[in-house]
């Protein structure tokens, strides 16, 4: 039981629910589309993206296993702790990714597949090596994090859209004060694993700030979008002014003062937003 335990850890559970949440959310948004749908194609879209998304945080964990043996929040994980060997997160990676993107094609349809496929491919072969390279990394990773709705709305309707790209901007923009924040706060562990993200090149703090501002900034009009594309009505409206002001400010304040406890009110503040966002579309939204 226990090492099945360090199996599940493999798969980062909270982040899979996210991306599962955000894939649930395309997948009612383009239900409109679909001449039929039923709960059961719903079911089959959440198993394989669960299983992709897992495999794929198991192989990451499997290709930056040294890196993390270095740092103070991942040295505990299955394979630097030594709970697991590398082979066996390989392996299980690989069979889970493997399960999930046969189910997606098999059982939803091809574009899904290969939506979910791509995210894989490019979070892993793209997104993890460039890490080490260049602060990019987190613009480039962005473009495989934000593809949950487009899997979701691709399950539903078997094909994307500008509704689908609304939702797919909306995450994409979220994530940089989500996770520039991240990466202000775990700077020195960063550092220490030769990770080259923006906080550790430019240590001051100054342009990490500015651009949690600037996405913030940018998260707020694309927010509303859904508004004026007739995807949702006033109360989604108003409402994610407010959640996008909440952001906003502790962006700023971030900005002004660059320290662990403001980063972490913008993590914090990012947390909720998304799936505050999420619930008011489901609430006022137009399209289900």
């Amino acid at each position: 039981m226990k090492r099945a335990g360090y199996f599940a850890e493999l798969t980062k559970p909270r982040i899979t629910s996210f991306i599962l949440m955000s894939s649930a959310i395309g997948f009612l948004c383009g239900a409109h589309l679909a001449p039929a749908w039923s709960w059961a194609a719903l079911l089959h879209m959440l198993f394989g993206t669960g299983l992709i998304a897992s495999g794929t945080a198991a192989l990451n964990q499997w290709y930056e296993n040294e890196g993390d043996a270095l740092m103070r929040r991942t040295r505990a994980r299955p394979i630097p702790s030594g709970r697991l060997t590398a082979g066996e997160a390989l392996w299980f990676g690989v069979a889970l990714s493997a399960a999930g993107f046969a189910e997606l094609c098999l059982e939803v349809n091809l574009l899904t597949g290969l939506l979910g496929l791509f995210t894989l491919a490019s979070y892993l072969f793209v997104y993890t090596p460039l890490k080490r390279v260049s602060p990019i990394s987190t613009t480039i990773g962005a473009i495989p994090g934000a593809m949950p709705p487009l899997i979701g709305y691709a399950a539903a309707s078997g094909r994307l859209n500008f509704e689908a790209g609304i939702l797919y901007a909306i995450l994409f923009l979220w994530q940089f004060p989500h996770f520039y924040a991240i990466a202000w706060m775990y700077r020195e562990d960063y550092a220490r694993a030769g990770i080259r993200m923006l906080p550790v090149v430019e240590p001051d703090g100054d342009s990490t700030g500015r651009r949690i501002v600037w996405f913030s900034l940018a998260l707020v009009p694309m927010s509303l979008a859904p508004k004026f594309f007739a995807m949702a009505g006033n109360v989604y409206m108003y409402g994610a002014l407010a959640l996008g002001a909440i952001v906003l400010v502790a962006g700023f304040r971030a900005a002004s003062e660059h320290s662990t406890l403001r980063a972490r009110q913008v993590l914090l503040a990012s947390v909720v937003y998304l799936p505050l966002l999420y619930g008011l579309l489901v609430i006022d939204g137009t399209r289900y």
